[in-house]
């Protein structure tokens, strides 16, 4: 579902490399806590998923799409396929609930019948329908970011990636954030979660990969727990597709077009 094999990330004046040769493999309906210290790599590492950076070298294929052939043109086409959480929730201020997810499935194309079928649905997913009328700016935070969610979630994505969800949110605001991404994973959806929120990743207990400069230290995949001491490693290779890149990656080239 999400594989990086080896890859590489340096910007331009910085020292070090922001990512070295990281390789990951998250399977389909896994929920993977990635954790590590600011400036760990996680920021960087969440950008080549959504391909608003492109590695250096090494190679990214997500949910079957080879990175490496979706062109530039096509960069949204390919984004609209991911569930996308942010930390700043950034709604629309000008549109209700309801409109800020409706103009999600807008602007993928669905028609006004299949939006006024979905919207509810979905707000009632994420226990917002009666409050579909209100502004973002009549909401809690805890609210905001279900709206957040119910937009990221409401075209059926196959993966849900969320950068820091709970940072600006009290600890029970955070829980019932929390407790809403593991309903959505439970219904099927691969989740990728950054956090530094200790709490949140020794109580749920899902996959937890630790990253230090720019690499993968470790990698817990059953009952994780929050732990930010291991050292580097040269390599951390991870997952059967990546035991042997070459045949692996060969068959699951895609283009979008």
């Amino acid at each position: 579902m999400i594989l990086l094999d080896s890859v590489t990330k340096k910007y331009p004046g910085d020292a070090k490399p922001a990512l070295e040769e990281v390789s990951l493999h998250i399977e389909p309906n896994e929920f993977v806590f990635l954790v590590g210290k600011s400036g760990a790599g996680k920021s960087t590492l969440m950008k080549m998923i959504t391909k608003e950076e492109i590695p250096d070298s090494g190679k990214i294929i997500i949910g079957g799409i080879d990175l490496d052939y979706v062109k530039k043109r096509h960069i949204p086409s390919y984004r609209r396929r991911l569930g996308v959480v942010f930390q700043d929730f950034k709604l629309l201020p000008r549109r209700t609930v309801y409109e800020n997810v409706a103009f999600a499935l807008e602007i993928a194309g669905m028609s006004g019948k299949e939006i006024r079928k979905t919207v509810p649905k979905v707000l009632e997913l994420v226990d917002l329908l009666d409050q579909q009328k209100k502004f973002p700016d009549q909401l809690s935070g805890g609210q905001q970011q279900r709206v957040s969610i119910a937009r990221s979630i409401a075209r059926q994505p196959k993966i849900l990636i969320a950068d820091e969800p709970t940072a600006n949110l009290d600890k029970l605001t955070t829980e019932e954030i929390i407790a809403l991404l593991k309903k959505i994973n439970d219904f099927g959806t691969t989740i990728l979660v950054t956090t530094h929120n200790e709490g949140i990743v020794n109580n749920l207990q899902k996959r937890v990969v630790t990253m230090k400069d720019g690499r993968i230290v470790d990698d817990q995949k059953d009952n994780g727990i929050y732990k930010l001491d291991e050292k580097p490693q040269a390599k951390v290779m991870t997952g059967r597709a990546i035991q042997t890149p070459g045949h692996a990656l060969r068959p699951r080239k895609r283009v979008i077009q």
